[in-house]
């Protein structure tokens, strides 16, 4: 785009003498007697005077003379969603069983159960992070999924990094927990 300098409007002053001046930009009778757009002239970097209620004829020729290709934009289609195609209930037909007699009935084997519990607690060794002022178990989480499980994991931390990673907590806010969670340990 080229720097439009030339297009400085003139206006009369409101001093008594009423002589010529620059303005700070077209008004809009102006730009409507010359046939443009205010969107196309945004566009062009052209100054725009919202509050001036006067027109020009220097002004509006100074518009006229512009080149400026008011071609309307290509409007975008509304957003329709496809129906999708819909089938009809179909209950699912009955076959009959047939009663088969097992040979031999094989005795279930009780799988022991997942041991999630004891890996939690593991993770959890320390001091827990909910013994700190305004941390609690949702905030925890989100730590214990970045691998802080434990105050003193936390103070090998660095709370620009934390601030980032966690949402809805500030690197102030860690900072605050660091300070009290080093008085925590020294108890």
């Amino acid at each position: 785009m080229e720097k439009r300098q030339s297009l400085i409007p003139i206006v009369k002053s409101p001093a008594r003498d009423a002589h010529l001046r620059n303005g700070s930009g077209f008004s809009l009778p102006e730009i409507s007697s010359a046939g443009h757009n205010i969107q196309t002239l945004k566009k062009l970097g052209i100054q725009i005077d919202y509050r001036r209620q006067s027109a020009h004829e220097k002004n509006v020729k100074l518009l006229k003379s512009l080149k400026i290709s008011d071609k309307k934009q290509k409007k975008r289609e509304p957003f329709v969603a496809k129906e999708k195609k819909r089938t009809g209930f179909k209950p699912k037909t009955e076959k009959k069983k047939q009663r088969v007699k097992p040979a031999i009935k094989k005795q279930k084997v009780k799988e022991e159960p997942k041991k999630e519990k004891e890996e939690v607690k593991q993770i959890e060794t320390g001091t827990p992070l909910t013994e700190l002022q305004g941390l609690g178990p949702a905030t925890a989480k989100k730590l214990n999924e970045l691998g802080v499980s434990s105050v003193e994991d936390l103070l090998k931390e660095k709370p620009e990094e934390l601030g980032t990673l966690v949402k809805g907590c500030t690197e102030d806010r860690f900072k605050k927990w660091i300070e009290e969670g080093k008085e925590l340990i020294t108890k």
